[in-house]
């Protein structure tokens, strides 16, 4: 199992817009082979960024099922005019319980 984190920066005024658009968008991601589960969380400090956790089975469920997916380009459609800058994503694995 691996974690995605992704660190979103959502433009000024919109991230009403963008929760409501990730509220379709995760529909998409949560039908995808070897996806576990997901959490958005904002930040307390800036209210314009946000964490999006993913948990998949393997990396390449992710980086290949999910991303070369006609399915990605819905959710493309949906997120990423929202991110200014566009996000960083990594990948982790558990090291201690």
């Amino acid at each position: 199992m691996i974690q995605e984190l992704a660190l979103l920066h959502i433009r000024p005024g919109q991230t009403d817009a963008f929760e409501a658009a990730f509220a379709e968008a995760q529909g998409i991601i949560g039908a995808m082979p070897g996806y576990l589960r997901h959490e958005l969380q904002r930040c307390l400090e800036d209210d314009h960024k946000y964490a999006l956790l993913v948990w998949w089975q393997a990396l390449e469920d992710h980086t290949v099922g999910f991303r070369g997916s006609p399915r990605y380009q819905e959710w493309r459609a949906l997120l990423h005019h929202f991110y200014d800058p566009f996000p960083t994503v990594e990948h982790f694995v558990k090291v201690l319980p």
